[in-house]
């Protein structure tokens, strides 16, 4: 079947939809919804035989949904309605909740409904439990209203909700600052928390510090600090520490509110964007290896289960700071100090990386000088991944990756992925040729033709097409609170196994093969050499593209080679001209149309 993908973006549950149909044989085009765009005569052109919107913040034309099955999903359950339907939940602690497909009529959010899957809340950020239970229970909901209506034969159903006086579905209101505000001196610590959970990452709780305005974004209990309510105590990897009633939070990311006449700003990490204003302040760092009996918030973690260490890291959005990788690198050689025989790396539940920190960077007083920074931190973290010689390295990809983390994982002996993840293994979508030892890892995997082929082409990729490809090596079926656990099973088992050790003494000698051969320095200084010719000039493609993805500037049209259907394919990747999308996401406030 052909089906148009109708979006505003092109964002993380946009891709997995794309990825998982063209898995299931069909021919997907896709088509932004953009102020101003002729969206009628753009649909009549593509000849939808259905149409399928997974993030729509605006209405669908009656021109087109009277003209076209229209399936819009709508991040609620059955009779939810309103453009906060997360942030409602987050905001008044619902502990389950679900998906909606329904058909797209003249009442938002009211058409018959198609498919409904039920899901848990967990209490994390809204962005991870979109990324997460709400993509899982949103995807088996739209498969499932596809295969309705190809099958020709089930009738949606009305939605029973509750109507206005005047017989109008009821639906609840934009969760606005004025709900979202945080009282310092009278709001417990939970309520703080449930506050910055249900604004991550958009459009965080506006505040006041140091007599300017900033969104405050992602929120952390702290278990011993503690203060005056409103007061900032500490800082640590580059999040602050802010003292309520009863307690504690740790606050990773900060957001200036834009001015009147002024571009739009974006997130950094909290003591950087405070920069100047931020008086001196304890830094109350952790262990290079902290333990997860620490009960505090850190991004890096440690623990070991007997042969099996496993070095978890968890940065807001995936993204990776030169700083950051530079902990993460001392973290992962202390590690291998460890007498373990496995050691696996990786986040437990949401991103594993998205290399590196385009918003850092651009923050950066010389952004061409940073980038050269982050990129050499980030292969010096692949570099030890790659060489580590004495234990099996196993990369478990619980959430998306893209661009420099998917090769951060291919550097392991094994990668391990979850199936709702969606990798994009590509750079040129930022006008970067990449690194991070790729023109190694890549080929190695998947074949030089098809690591070329996954270059040009910039496609998202699912868990299962990436197994069939050779890019991971098991897929673990499973929720996002299931995977640690699923994780933590087989790691133990591979180092149970007769043949791990034979394994580990095989990888020296495999090494040394390819350094006589191919030596691994080779391989980043030929991709150094063409990032270092990108960065260093001020006309390449790369500073432009970087500059509007952080300060997510909305294109003026369909992007060219997102429009084209690719054919349909099951398990590799085609030579049609694919849709392509950027490799780091964000979530609506409206999700839904």
């Amino acid at each position: 079947m052909h089906i148009l993908i109708l979006a505003s973006a092109f964002n993380s549950l946009t891709q997995r939809a794309h990825a998982e149909l063209r898995d299931r044989g069909h021919t997907v085009a896709v088509e932004l919804a953009l102020p101003g765009s002729p969206l009628p005569e753009t649909v009549r052109r593509h000849a939808p035989q259905l149409i399928v919107a997974p993030m729509l913040r605006t209405a669908i034309p009656e021109e087109v949904w009277a003209a076209y099955t229209c399936l819009v999903v709508h991040p609620g359950p059955v009779g939810d309605r309103g453009p906060s339907s997360l942030d409602w939940a987050i905001h008044e602690e619902a502990d389950q909740w679900g998906v909606t497909v329904l058909q797209a009529d003249g009442e938002m959010d009211a058409g018959d409904v198609w498919a409904s899957v039920p899901c848990r809340i967990p209490q994390v950020p809204k962005s991870e439990l979109y990324r997460g239970e709400i993509a899982d229970a949103a995807i088996e909901a739209v498969i499932l209203a596809v295969e309705r209506f190809a099958g020709g034969a089930y009738v949606p159903r009305e939605q029973d909700m509750a109507r206005t006086a005047d017989g109008r579905p009821r639906a609840r209101p934009y969760l606005d600052q004025s709900v979202r505000r945080i009282d310092w001196a009278e709001d417990s610590t939970r309520d703080v928390l449930r506050r910055l959970r249900a604004a991550d990452s958009q459009p965080g709780v506006l505040d006041q510090l140091f007599g300017g305005e900033w969104y405050l974004h992602g929120g952390h209990p702290e278990s011993v600090l503690r203060g005056r309510p409103g007061e900032l105590l500490a800082t640590r990897a580059g999040a602050v520490c802010r003292a309520t009633k009863d307690g504690a939070v740790w606050i990773p990311e900060l957001r200036p509110r834009r001015g009147p006449g002024q571009p739009p700003t974006f997130k950094l990490p909290a003591v950087r964007a405070l920069g100047d204003r931020l008086p001196p302040l304890p830094e109350h760092a952790l262990p290079r290896l902290p333990e997860v009996r620490h009960r505090t918030w850190t991004d890096i973690r440690y623990r070991e289960n007997g042969n099996v260490g496993f070095l978890s890291f968890s940065f807001p959005g995936g993204a990776m700071s030169t700083e950051q990788c530079r902990r993460l690198l001392d973290a992962y050689r202390e590690a291998c100090t460890r007498p373990t025989s496995v050691l696996v790396l990786g986040g437990e539940r949401d991103f594993f990386s998205n290399g590196i920190h385009l918003n850092v960077i651009e923050a950066a007083a010389d952004p061409a000088a940073e980038s050269w920074a982050n990129i050499n931190a980030i292969d010096d973290l692949v570099e030890a991944v790659l060489t580590t010689t004495d234990r099996l390295v196993v990369s478990a990809v619980a959430g998306n990756a893209a661009a420099g983390g998917v090769m951060l994982a291919l550097a392991a002996d094994e990668v391990w992925c979850r199936s709702g993840a969606v990798l994009n293994p590509h750079y040129r979508l930022m006008g970067l040729y990449g690194s991070e030892y790729w023109t190694h890892t890549l080929p190695r995997r998947v074949g030089a033709a098809t690591a070329e082929r996954l270059m040009r082409e910039a496609l998202p990729v699912s868990p299962a097409s990436a197994l069939r490809l050779g890019l991971v090596d098991r897929v673990v079926d499973c929720g996002p609170d299931a995977f640690a656990q699923e994780v933590g099973d087989l790691a133990a088992r591979l180092a149970s196994l007769p043949a791990t050790a034979s394994r580990i003494a095989a990888k020296k000698t495999e090494l040394d093969r390819l350094e006589s051969a191919t030596p691994l320095a080779g391989f980043r200084e030929r991709e150094l050499a063409r990032m270092r010719r990108t960065f260093d000039d001020p006309g390449a493609p790369y500073h432009a593209l970087r500059r509007s993805f952080v300060r997510k500037e909305r294109p003026r049209g369909t992007p060219p080679h997102l429009a084209p259907a690719p054919v349909a394919q099951t398990g590799h990747i085609g030579s049609a001209a694919g849709v392509t999308g950027t490799a780091l996401d964000g979530v609506s406030s409206r999700p839904n149309g």
